[in-house]
């Protein structure tokens, strides 16, 4: 397994705070975000990339365990165990000098480093005989694609994953590329250890009418040329039900306005939502007749 550096890819230091290092991932997201990179695979990769960094630094435990063991952290549990295995069939304990830096002294395990150790402990049989230590199960990794509309609100979702249906909660405001873990829903432990873990990476579909940008919603609203001269008022149809929009006299093709609290809502942070951006399309009457025509060119000579 190659390894990974994750606080390169946010661009922080390992002495970074967890604000630094959430300020860093909001940042990357909002740049590499696939609405505002649609073409650009790349950048999709960068994205997914950064939320796994994320979702790895962000939480005390797993960074802790990043430090300490780089690219074999998920295995940190396994590793404990061998030691403390170890530790027993010795009849002592690791010494000063038996570990340090990430690796092992030759004199323990001639020469292997830290990965070849694990490899070793992972490859199934052990030099002289099979070994009866328990190692938790792989993990599977699954896409689950969604529509746009089906992230708004909280919901639940059955799965069938290896002829096994697992009921999850899909918590509303996830995002493309985001990642959530089911522990012990992988494949079964060696020798009686715990199951893996099901890693979930959403696919999140484009809307026709609706572009998310992180939290906050853009979309178009046609309006007539006699509302945009004279104003007037404009339904919206949006994912949270029926708007009534207020349309100012000579309204412009173009105008934006902003519909504060109105957009997506924030993940995991219930009755916060972005706000929703709307454009205005002054639709041109078409198809007029004689006396429309004559009533035009007069309104057009004062």
């Amino acid at each position: 397994m190659t390894f990974i550096d994750y606080y390169k890819i946010l661009g922080v230091d390992k002495a970074a705070s967890q604000d630094d290092i959430k300020n860093a991932y909001r940042k990357l997201a909002r740049k590499l975000h696939p609405d505002m990179n649609p073409n650009d695979k790349e950048a999709h990769t960068k994205f997914q990339q950064v939320n796994e960094a994320n979702e790895v630094l962000s939480d005390p435990v797993k960074r802790k365990k990043y430090d300490q063991y780089g690219k074999d952290w998920q295995h940190a549990e396994q590793f404990e165990k061998a030691k403390a295995g170890a530790r027993t069939s010795r009849g002592g304990g690791f010494g000063q000098g038996d570990f340090a830096g990430g690796g092992f002294g030759s004199g323990e395990f001639g020469g292997s480093d830290f990965s070849d150790f694990f490899e070793s402990l992972f490859g199934g049989e052990p030099r002289g005989k099979r070994s009866s230590s328990r190692f938790k199960g792989q993990d599977f990794n699954a896409e689950l694609k969604l529509a746009l509309r089906d992230t708004y609100a909280t919901h639940k979702q059955t799965l069938t994953v290896n002829g096994k249906n697992i009921r999850i909660t899909i918590p509303a405001g996830i995002e493309h590329g985001q990642t959530i873990r089911l522990v012990g829903h992988g494949a079964p432990g060696i020798n009686g250890g715990p199951h893996g873990d099901l890693y979930i990476t959403f696919s999140i579909e484009e809307d026709e009418k609706f572009r998310r940008m992180g939290n906050d919603l853009h979309t178009n609203a046609d309006i007539d040329l006699y509302t945009a001269l004279l104003g007037g008022e404009v339904v919206l149809e949006t994912f949270g039900g029926k708007i009534k929009l207020k349309v100012n006299p000579e309204t412009q093709n173009g105008t934006k306005i902003r519909l504060k609290g109105k957009g997506f809502p924030v993940y995991k942070k219930e009755g916060h939502f972005g706000d929703l951006f709307v454009t205005y399309n002054v639709k041109l009457p078409t198809h007029l007749t004689a006396q429309q025509k004559e009533l035009v060119m007069q309104l057009s000579k004062l």
